[in-house]
């Protein structure tokens, strides 16, 4: 049983639930927030910030999340003591990864600065790229149905905008890693990842 934590707080929570790894989730991860106790805003701490901090306070493996796109992330975290990492945005640049065309295309021309933290969408907090729903939904200041009557609420909307490939009112989760997205075969990432990683650590372990 793996679960996902955003805090040491939630850690130790799962740790004594009888979890077998816990999924350490920095900020800057896509889609939903792991968040489960607690303002998920004062648990918006960063991968870096956040795995050393849950590997020293737990005993179960922990697993790096957020803003990981290639073998720098990858071997930072294991540095960190993480056991292993978790890619999910990496994973949309590959032809394999059932998007609509609006979103990939939106996900190619953008920076991490190009994401937002929202509830609008579904009524639960969750990273993904800007558009004119989020932006008008927030300019309303106005309270939000709570998941899952949110995500109902916008679901005709976001169904119809996938429909006709309109980015402006799409679910289009990304992590902040987004501005380090390549196109290529998930094959081909994953040989990437391991060659590029094995290179990486036997450079950094040749330096005196």
């Amino acid at each position: 049983v793996l679960c996902s934590a955003t805090t040491v707080a939630e850690a130790r929570q799962l740790e004594a639930a009888g979890v077998d790894a816990i999924i350490a989730q920095g900020a800057e991860a896509g889609g939903h927030r792991g968040t489960f106790a607690g303002d998920y805003r004062q648990a918006l701490i960063g991968t870096l910030a956040l795995v050393p901090q849950i590997v020293d306070e737990v005993s179960v493996p922990v697993i790096a999340a957020g803003g990981i796109m290639d073998a720098r992330g990858l071997v930072a975290c294991l540095a960190l003591g993480a056991a292993g990492v978790q890619m999910g945005t990496a994973f949309l640049g590959c032809p394999e990864a059932p998007l609509p065309q609006a979103w990939r295309d939106a996900l190619l021309q953008a920076d991490g600065s190009a994401t937002v933290v929202t509830e609008t969408l579904s009524g639960k907090p969750a990273r993904g790229l800007s558009n004119r729903y989020i932006e008008e939904i927030e300019a309303l200041q106005e309270p939000l149905l709570p998941y899952p009557a949110q995500y109902s609420l916008s679901r005709e909307l976001r169904k119809a905008a996938t429909e006709r490939n309109d980015p402006r009112f799409m679910a289009m989760w990304a992590g902040q890693g987004v501005g380090l997205l390549r196109q290529q075969p998930a094959a081909e990432l994953v040989q990437h990842l391991v060659t590029e990683s094995q290179a990486l650590l036997q450079r950094l372990g040749g330096r005196r």
